[in-house]
């Protein structure tokens, strides 16, 4: 007896010093990538001062990426968990999110520091969210869900991440048979813009979208309709309350009723309350059930705010309104557009960076060249070495990384060859909603929504649609396996 002890004692003692070592390694590996992002800002900054506008990018993202991880901040999540299972626990940490990234935003535009433009607003918006609604719920993760993934270890994350890259290229490109969709309007209207000849104009699909439908469509927000004449507080009443917080609490409300009232109301009755002080306290109760996913969104509200502050101001210090200026000035021209300009957002963005990791790539082995409005004209191919938003991106994975690794979260997890499906699945059709949209469930929803933009809520009403869809199509999909493992 008192040797079986022994052994379980021993047994028990080896497993934790497994666990510190392995916590140890994770805290290693934690600083080792905050080292190497620290060594690249300083070796860059000793080059060339002008290289902080890209260690900028660097840092948010690594913000974006830990806060990401830590309140595991994923709509696609968001989506699933209300429509499969009746949890609407990031649904409302989400929408929390948004309301105080509203609230930070109006302060930066009212100073005058915002570098956010609004998007053509029009029912394209609504097809590219059903589209991707649809693909982050394949792929298991949206944009920023699929980047912070990559960052734990889940390969099928970053083979959605590959897809999504490539398949934006694809239809940013692509001619031939989509020709054959485009209609005559979209053609005279792009041949009457007077375009560059070697863009091709009136030539793919994406082109004769872009020049002969999109940039004829308002663009605008709300504080620009409500005409008030004073700034700050047209952003505040125009953009916070009007286009975000309203609609939250409308949309709160509605998540309330349907999904959190009738399961915990019993439990919410037991402290006596009654009348309005009851639905109060379950309206409470749901919102802080949310409370780490609205602590992410607390930081990434500020951080997303204070990174269009701080690129305004290094664009007034440097003199230049597109990163693509300075990359000029510094000697590097191969990439940049017909217009010396490369895509910078000046704020938190993904997918278009994306897309040109993989259009650099087919460029350079030869498969295409910049002949289209995608890349020729808007956002360029600059090496990956020095885009500022692809910075972003990778610093996301690595943030996520660092606080996974902190929390010892970090795990190599395979995925099965049907969940790879999935992903390359859902990645293609994020991708391609993306180009259609203009934007992903960040470029196209939470950055606009909380700028005051409506132009995003038509994008996340599609990513509604689209995800519900696609839960439906699940719930068929897993019924019917079951039933043919009961005949079987």
């Amino acid at each position: 007896m008192a040797s079986t002890e022994s052994e379980m004692g021993a047994v028990l003692q080896s497993a934790v010093v497994v666990q510190k070592n392995l916590e140890r390694r994770n805290q290693m590996w934690a600083f080792a990538i905050v080292g190497f992002l620290a060594l690249i800002t300083i070796w860059s900054y000793a080059v060339d001062v002008r290289y902080v506008y890209l260690a900028t990018y660097i840092w948010f993202g690594l913000i974006y990426g830990m806060a990401l991880q830590y309140g595991r901040f994923c709509m696609a999540s968001a989506f699933r968990d209300l429509f499969a299972v009746g949890v609407p626990r990031m649904t409302v940490g989400i929408i929390i999110a948004l309301v105080l990234f509203s609230l930070v935003s109006a302060v930066v535009t009212g100073a005058g520091q915002s570098t956010f433009h609004p998007l053509p607003y029009g029912y394209q918006s609504v097809i590219g969210g059903v589209i991707f609604g649809v693909g982050m719920v394949f792929a298991g993760g949206c944009a920023s869900g699929s980047l912070y993934k990559s960052g734990e270890g889940t390969v099928a994350s970053w083979l959605v991440i590959l897809s999504l890259s490539f398949s934006q290229t694809w239809f940013a490109t692509a001619g031939g048979w989509l020709n054959y969709f485009v209609p005559a309007s979209w053609t005279a209207s792009a041949a009457a813009k007077n375009l560059p000849a070697q863009l091709s104009p009136t030539n793919g699909w994406y082109n004769q979208y872009m020049a002969g439908y999109i940039w004829n469509l308002p663009a605008t927000t709300v504080a620009v309709l409500t005409h008030i004449k004073n700034q700050f507080l047209a952003d505040f009443v125009g953009n916070a309350l009007i286009n975000t917080i309203l609609p939250a609490v409308l949309i709160l409300a509605v998540v309330y009723v349907f999904w959190y009232r009738k399961s915990h109301l019993k439990n919410i009755a037991k402290s006596g309350a009654r009348g309005w002080r009851l639905e109060l306290l379950g309206c409470w109760s749901m919102i802080s059930a949310s409370r780490r996913t609205a602590i992410a969104g607390l930081v990434i509200g500020v951080a997303a705010g204070l990174h269009m502050w701080v690129i305004e101001g290094l664009r007034h210090v440097f003199g230049v309104i597109n990163a693509g200026e300075l990359l000029k000035a510094m000697g590097h021209t191969s990439g940049l557009s017909i217009q010396d300009t490369v895509f910078d957002p000046g704020y938190w963005y993904i997918t278009t960076q994306e897309a040109q990791w993989s259009g650099w790539l087919l460029r350079v082995l030869g498969f295409h060249e910049m002949r289209n409005i995608f890349y020729g004209l808007q956002n360029g191919l600059p090496n990956p070495l020095l885009n500022p938003p692809g910075w972003m991106s990778i610093s996301i994975i690595l943030g996520s990384s660092v606080m996974a690794r902190l929390s010892n979260e970090f795990r190599l997890k395979l995925p099965t060859l049907e969940t790879a499906i999935w992903a390359l699945l859902g990645g293609a059709l994020m991708g391609i909603g993306a180009r259609i949209g203009i934007g992903c469930n960040i470029g196209a929803f939470f950055i606009p929504v909380a700028n005051g933009d409506p132009s995003g809520w038509l994008f996340g009403l599609g990513l509604g649609i689209g995800a519900y869809l696609c839960v439906r199509f699940y719930n068929w999909w897993i019924n019917r396996r079951m039933a043919k493992e009961d005949i079987f």
